[in-house]
């Protein structure tokens, strides 16, 4: 996989000149050929989106052209300029980032036990853009466009290959919601819904906020991470079109993501009033290490964002190679607790294939003992008896 440093994303001069040509680089490393120095991060201007592009970027050999050329006929791909500049700032740790948005040729090896809709979304839609699998909140999908396409999305099969729900479209999913009054929160996802204008976001908000038995909306988005400047004024005066409970929930798998950019952005959120939450997902070569998990939470934590959910990786196609093993996951989990506060530790969760539902994984600390009683491991793997006995 990519070993990849700052000075390497441009293997020389040429290299370096042709991608300025294209207007994608402003500002770069040293140049290796001539020792001419430009101490400022990478910046680029526009998204990568094919493996010519990764490969100019010094992302991929162009050797790697062909194989991953296959890979992005069949799977969305884009690396917007944040989460590049990313991945060539974080030294030892940017093969970890990369790993999570650079195409492999594995994506091809699809497994008999994995699915092209794995937690159940067309099974538990009733109307296009929604999914109602618990009875008190839905999802509301109003684009399959994302600003970075992850290569082990569960929803892989789908996003990137249509538009934004046309206004009939729209009408329909929320006419469905308001004759629904069991459902109490409402959760934005697709797709990214960040990456629509300010005026359709402006007027999901405002059309949720007319139905009263919704409660809460929640918006599930990679963007502040992605793209962090898209978190702007115009943005968050969209969200703010509520005096309903509102909620952000970042995806974010690494601490090397959450660069001063995205910190600021995520900022921009807490200050104008709106919770962060975090969801993560387990993946091998990336975040599956006791020390890489604590690094993230805390990171989390410190720049205001609660994490709320690490979850077990679904059996999305050509997914094996990012996959943990669940009892490497409880392990993990179960070494955190402990090392890290309580603020830090999200719930390790699994959505059952199919679509029966989430459940919490981590390996359990109570065992029934014949008499009644318990016997409960603690985090340094002693046991105690509960009740306590007498003294």
């Amino acid at each position: 996989m990519l070993n990849i440093s700052q000075n390497e994303i441009f293997q020389d001069c040429k290299q370096r000149k042709a991608f300025q040509g294209h207007g994608w680089l402003t500002q770069g490393p040293i140049c290796p050929t001539t020792g001419a120095m430009d101490s400022r991060p990478i910046q680029l201007t526009k998204t990568l989106r094919t493996p010519a592009d990764l490969a100019a970027a010094g992302l991929i050999a162009p050797s790697a052209i062909p194989g991953l050329t296959t890979v992005g006929t069949r799977y969305a791909v884009a690396i917007p300029p944040a989460l590049v500049q990313a991945m060539t700032s974080a030294g030892d740790e940017a093969a970890n980032i990369a790993r999570q948005f650079v195409p492999d040729t594995r994506e091809l090896d699809v497994r008999p036990e994995e699915r092209v809709d794995p937690i159940g979304d067309i099974a538990h839609s009733p109307v296009k853009g929604i999914v109602h699998r618990y009875p008190d909140r839905v999802l509301l999908m109003p684009t399959l466009t994302c600003a970075v396409y992850c290569r082990f999305c569960f929803r892989r099969e789908v996003v990137g290959a249509e538009a934004a729900l046309t206004t009939a479209e729209r009408d329909a999913a929320l006419a469905y919601i308001r004759a629904t009054p069991t459902i109490w929160e409402v959760i934005l996802t697709g797709g990214d819904p960040l990456v629509l204008s300010d005026r359709r976001i402006g007027e999901l908000i405002s059309a949720l906020d007319s139905i009263p038995h919704v409660k809460v909306i929640r918006i599930h988005s990679r963007v502040p991470v992605a793209d962090p400047a898209r978190i702007d004024d115009g943005l968050i005066a969209a969200l703010k079109r509520t005096g309903k409970a509102m909620f952000v929930a970042v995806h974010c798998n690494h601490a090397g993501e959450l660069t001063s950019q995205a910190t600021a952005a995520c900022g921009r959120l807490s200050d104008a009033g709106i919770p962060l939450l975090a969801q993560s997902v387990l993946l091998a070569g990336v975040n599956d290490t006791v020390e890489d998990l604590e690094n993230l939470f805390r990171t989390l934590v410190a720049a205001r964002i609660n994490p709320y959910y690490l979850h077990q990786l679904d059996y999305a196609p050509g997914t094996s190679h990012f996959r943990v093993p669940l009892e490497r996951g409880q392990a993990l989990v179960q070494s955190l607790r402990g090392r890290l506060s309580g603020l830090a530790l999200p719930t390790y969760i699994l959505d059952i294939p199919g679509g029966a539902g989430k459940v919490p994984v981590a390996a359990g600390y109570l065992s029934p003992e014949e008499d009644g009683t318990y016997l409960i491991r603690d985090p340094a793997g002693s046991h105690h008896s509960y009740p306590p006995s007498p003294p």
